[in-house]
């Protein structure tokens, strides 16, 4: 697979878009359920999240906290799912800041993840949108991208077994 591509569509927004090589319900799965969630989304090697908390249904809550014990770090993220569309579509709030005292990180972001099957595989569209171009410029300075991809290569390991 090639790494995921990434952009910046407006001073406020990030888009990430990343290929699977296998159907749609397999990714759709690996996005929505807590004890899938909670392998692939981790970042660099040295974290784990201890909590990974999902009401997934529209107006549900959900929660991820994220731990280095090396570094003695960890920091969550949290909001609520807003539309839902299954298979194609999943628009949330996410709200960062506990734990992190990054300039600009303590803020609430739109993201919309969309999936789109063809005949390779699946592609996921992420796009998140920050309250300010501070904020995006913030969140992108924390190698917010390279992480995803990180996770993204974890989703194709999940997938083949």
């Amino acid at each position: 697979m090639k790494p995921a591509a990434v952009r910046t569509p407006s001073e406020t927004e990030v888009e990430v878009v990343r290929s699977f090589d296998a159907s749609v319900d397999l990714v759709w799965k690996s996005f929505i359920e807590p004890e899938l969630v909670s392998r692939w989304m981790l970042g660099p090697p040295g974290w784990s999240m201890p909590v990974c908390e999902m009401d997934f249904r529209v107006g549900g809550r959900y929660e991820n906290r994220f731990r280095n014990d090396d570094e003695g770090m960890e920091f969550g993220l949290a909001g609520e799912f807003r539309e839902i569309e299954p298979l194609r579509k999943i628009v949330q709030d996410e709200n960062y800041g506990e734990g992190r005292s990054e300039e600009g990180m303590c803020h609430t972001a739109v993201v919309t993840i969309t999936f789109q099957e063809d005949h390779t595989g699946t592609t996921v569209a992420t796009v998140v949108e920050y309250p300010s171009r501070e904020a995006r410029d913030a969140a992108l300075a924390t190698g917010m991208t390279e992480s995803m991809e990180m996770g993204y290569c974890r989703i194709d390991e999940l997938i083949a077994k």
